[in-house]
C-alpha cells in the first residue's frame, strides 16, 4: 500500500522527472570503468555491449568497489567476447576467484561461447534476445538491452528498489513490493535515452537516496518524492524480517609435502563453488563433527599423514548459511605424487590457483606458523 493514495497520480508526468533525472546525470554521473559517459558518447565513444554484459555479471551480489579490478582484469586479458569465449574455462575461474558466487563465472563462459557461436559475436539487441542466452535473467536483460541498445526497459536493482519506493512511497515490504516496484519503474522510463535514465537511477540509489539518511535537500526529484513529502523516506524501503541463516560444520585437510607444495582437487562442476579449487575438506553438515578422523578422504587417508588439529574454526557465510571448518594440517616427508584427481600447488603457485575466498582462509590457517 501507499501512504498517499494518490501519490502516484498527483506526480508529475514521467517526461518530466526523466527530463529531471538526466540533467542531473549529465552532471553527476559516476565515472566507471565500463560506463560511457553521455559527453564521451556525443564525441562518438560506442557503448560496447560486451562490456556492459561484463559489468552486470559482476556486480551481481557485489560492490562496485570490489568488481572494478576484476572487470579491468578480465577486459585486458579478453578484450571481446570471441576472446573469453576461446579463454580455457580454468582460467576463467582463476580470474574470477575472490569475486563470489561462481555459477556466475561459469556461465560467463558458456554465455561468451553462445554468443560467439551463435550470434557471430554479437550480442541480441532485445531482452527477449539476451534472456536466452546461458546466465542472463530478467534484470541483466533488461540492463543490456537499456544500457548497450538504448531499449526502453525497466531496470531495477537494489539501488533502484530504493529510489522508486520513496518516490512513490510504496511500504509493501520487499521482496513482495518487487513486481509493484517493476511496474511503477516501468511506467517512469523514457523512449529516449533509456539507457542513461537506467544508469541515473543507479547512482541517484547510489549516492543520494541512500538507505540511510538520504540527502533529500540535493536531490533533484524531491518534489516528486512521495516519501519525502509524507516525512518517510528513511523507513523505505520496508523489508520482510530475516530468517535466521543455518550453521554447517566441516573439516579441511591442509597437506603439505616436503617441498612446500599444498594439496588441492577441484570440487564437482555443479553445486556451491562448482569448479572451484580447495584442499580436500570432508561434507558439511549442521550436525556434522569436525574431530573425527574417519572423515578424511580416502585418496588422502592413504598417504598416512600425522593430523594436527589448529585452534580456531575457519569462518564463512554464504547466501543461505554460515559455514565453519575445523582445520587439520600435515606434513609429509619427501615429494610423493599427488593422488588421482588432486595435485601438488607449488607455494608460488597457489595466488593464482582458483580457490575461492573460503579455501583461501583455511590454507592460511593451515599454512601459518
Amino acid at each position: 500500500m501507499t501512504a498517499d493514495p494518490t501519490a502516484s497520480r498527483t506526480a508529475p508526468p514521467a517526461n518530466s522527472l526523466a527530463g529531471t533525472l538526466l540533467a542531473w546525470y549529465d552532471r553527476h554521473a559516476r565515472t566507471l570503468p565500463w560506463r560511457v559517459l553521455p559527453a564521451d558518447r556525443d564525441a562518438g565513444e560506442i557503448v560496447d555491449p560486451y562490456r556492459v554484459w561484463l559489468s552486470e555479471i559482476m556486480l551481481q551480489q557485489t560492490t562496485v568497489q570490489a568488481v572494478k579490478p576484476y572487470f579491468e582484469a578480465f577486459t585486458r586479458r579478453w578484450p571481446d567476447v570471441r576472446d573469453l569465449a576461446e579463454a580455457h574455462e580454468e582460467d576463467v575461474m582463476k580470474a574470477w576467484a575472490g569475486l563470489g558466487y561462481y555459477s556466475r563465472a561459469r556461465n560467463l563462459k558458456a554465455c561468451a561461447e553462445t554468443v560467439a557461436r551463435e550470434h557471430g559475436g554479437h550480442f541480441p539487441d532485445t531482452e527477449a534476445g539476451l534472456l536466452a542466452l546461458p546466465g542472463i535473467g530478467p534484470y541483466t536483460a533488461a540492463a543490456i538491452a537499456a544500457i548497450a541498445f538504448d531499449r526502453p526497459a525497466a531496470v531495477v536493482d537494489g539501488n533502484v528498489e530504493r529510489v522508486i519506493s520513496r518516490l512513490r512511497a510504496i511500504e509493501t515490504p520487499l521482496p513482495a513490493a518487487k513486481p509493484e516496484i517493476r511496474i511503477a519503474t516501468a511506467e517512469l522510463v523514457p523512449n529516449e535515452r533509456p539507457g542513461d535514465f537506467a544508469q541515473a537511477m543507479m547512482d541517484l540509489g547510489a549516492s543520494l537516496c541512500s538507505p540511510r539518511r538520504p540527502a533529500c535537500a540535493l536531490c533533484p526529484c524531491v518534489d516528486a518524492c512521495a516519501a519525502h513529502k509524507a516525512g518517510i523516506a528513511e523507513t523505505l524501503p520496508k523489508k520482510a524480517p530475516k530468517q535466521p541463516k543455518p550453521t554447517r560444520r566441516g573439516m579441511a585437510f591442509v597437506l603439505r609435502r616436503g617441498d612446500g607444495a599444498v594439496l588441492l582437487r577441484r570440487r564437482p562442476p555443479k553445486g556451491l563453488l562448482g569448479g572451484m579449487s580447495e584442499p580436500p575438506v570432508s561434507a558439511w553438515g549442521e550436525t556434522a563433527t569436525q574431530d573425527d578422523l574417519a572423515q578424511v578422504p580416502d585418496a588422502i587417508a592413504r598417504l598416512t599423514p600425522e593430523w594436527q588439529r589448529i585452534a580456531g574454526d575457519v569462518r564463512h557465510t554464504f547466501t543461505h548459511f554460515h559455514l565453519e571448518l575445523a582445520i587439520w594440517r600435515a606434513e609429509l616427508k619427501g615429494t610423493p605424487d599427488a593422488p588421482d584427481g588432486h595435485w601438488w600447488s607449488d607455494p608460488q603457485d597457489l595466488d593464482s590457483e582458483a580457490l575461492p575466498t573460503v579455501m583461501r582462509k583455511a590454507l592460511a590457517a593451515g599454512l601459518r606458523v
